[in-house]
């Protein structure tokens, strides 16, 4: 039976923090064993052989931790995300920057009697194998395939209605737009089609406090932010936002 696999977030960060640091540990072990070509090296660079190890050390650190926030946390900051939900099982649910489906496929299984979009850029850099493919081998894999669109399309123009969904989510896609400008229209386009009583649900990081402070100058009520979370070895934040009916 088949696998969900949700993929590693920033593949390509990882590999470099990895090999870098393993690079810097190999050659401060070599340093410090006195052999092969390190041996003719002057001696205020091995003097550093200290502060190479701990920086090989730091360098693979980062690597885990992305891999094990990838893995195991970030499903966790997911399920307090879509707690702050009252689900009722019917929502039209709108993903932006779906990936392999981690969060669409988590708000299916919420709503059994309702619909959910997924929409995607499927930037390989953001996430290891993101493609339109993938998230429907997990949806089948889940048994919630019948239930799941999925488009290509940009945050910052979404092609849907105005008040299309009951429920419009985003984790850790929003940052990936590297303007500011961009990023507020992305904010403002999640709340044109958020329907009247419906809610919005991001975990971002870096910038997520800003969203909600713009949700907040278009009209949103109880917006609840969470403390911050660290994944990936950055500060992100949770938060809810809800549009007045």
């Amino acid at each position: 039976m088949a696998q969900e696999n949700y993929g590693q977030d920033a593949p390509t960060v990882v590999r470099n923090l990895a090999i870098i640091g393993g690079a810097i540990l190999l050659g401060a072990w070599t340093t410090g064993t006195g052999g092969l070509w390190f041996r003719q090296l002057p001696a205020w660079v091995l003097a550093l052989r200290p502060t190479l190890v701990a920086t090989g050390w730091v360098l693979v650190a980062m690597a885990a931790w992305m891999v094990v926030s990838s893995r195991w946390l970030k499903p966790q900051v997911l399920k307090s995300l879509l707690d702050q939900h009252a689900w009722r099982g019917d929502e039209a649910v709108l993903d932006i920057g779906c990936g392999r489906g981690l969060v669409a496929i988590a708000a299916a299984r919420r709503a059994p009697h309702g619909y959910v979009t997924g929409i995607d850029l499927w930037q390989e850099v953001d996430l290891a194998g993101n493609s339109p493919a993938a998230i429907h081998a997990n949806a089948v894999a889940a048994g919630v395939a019948d239930r799941l669109t999925v488009d290509t399309g940009d945050a910052r123009a979404l092609p849907y209605p105005d008040a299309s969904f009951d429920v419009v989510a985003s984790m850790t896609a929003i940052h990936n737009i590297p303007d500011a400008a961009g990023r507020t229209t992305a904010i403002a386009e999640a709340w044109r089609v958020t329907r009247p009583g419906g809610q919005i649900l991001i975990y971002d990081i870096r910038h997520a406090r800003a969203y909600a402070a713009q949700l907040k100058t278009l009209g949103a009520v109880d917006i609840r932010m969470s403390l911050p979370i660290l994944l990936w070895g950055v500060l992100g934040w949770r938060f809810a936002a809800t549009k007045p009916a």
